[in-house]
């Protein structure tokens, strides 16, 4: 069956096992950042602009531009399993693109289908702290006429109903974010692994309700 692939939008708070999290600079001084694979190498490469005279360790400038320059540096695959964007490519999903934010990795791919890109997403919360579906295109059939999809609330608790209405009011979802995970979870008054915890379970549950499993 064709047309069955999802495009999604990954957010991981981590910094561990990531180059690009774990720069010491400002993450606002990075941007544009790119991941090509060689299979034929074992190896990937990534690309990212800062702005000229920023130094960063054991990278190549290999580009300049107005007052910006292009990064780069490699890593032999398989050297870095706590990285979320190794993580969703051993899983066989090449990273479309990424970028970072406050504390988290935004991370851009497609799957093949919806079981794909669940078990994904399980893993990474598996190994992660905290892991948010962000956006979420399922491919259409050029046929397919009638996008209308029934949510059924109900299968919240009213725990959950408020920590998305709660982190949706604040801006949690927005790009960039008004808020962050601790500022919605001390306007809940719970702790931030709680919220977490609400959060990823409102979320499961609403993908139930869009996505045909």
């Amino acid at each position: 069956m064709t047309g069955q692939g999802v495009h999604a939008e990954v957010e991981v708070v981590t910094g561990a096992g990531c180059r690009i999290g774990n720069m010491p600079q400002k993450t606002e001084e990075i941007s544009s950042i790119s991941r090509s694979t060689m299979p034929s190498e074992d190896s990937v490469t990534v690309d990212f602009t800062a702005e000229s005279g920023t130094e960063f360790n054991s990278t190549e400038e290999v580009f300049h531009y107005d007052d910006k320059t292009v990064h780069r540096f490699e890593c032999k695959t398989g050297t870095t399993p706590s990285c979320p964007c190794e993580f969703v490519e051993s899983r066989g999903c090449p990273v479309r693109s990424f970028r970072t934010t406050e504390n988290a990795l935004v991370v851009q791919f497609v799957a093949r289908d919806i079981r794909n890109l669940r078990e994904i997403v399980v893993g990474l919360r598996e190994q992660f702290p905290d892991v948010s579906l962000r956006r979420l295109t399922r491919s259409q059939e050029p046929e397919a006429n009638n996008n209308l999809v029934l949510i059924n609330r109900d299968t919240l608790t009213e725990r959950q109903q408020e920590v998305l209405e709660t982190a949706h009011e604040m801006g949690y979802f927005g790009h960039p974010k008004d808020a962050n995970a601790t500022e919605v979870a001390n306007a809940l008054d719970i702790n931030r692994s709680t919220f977490a915890e609400h959060l990823s379970a409102a979320q499961s549950k609403l993908l139930d309700s869009i996505l045909e499993f």
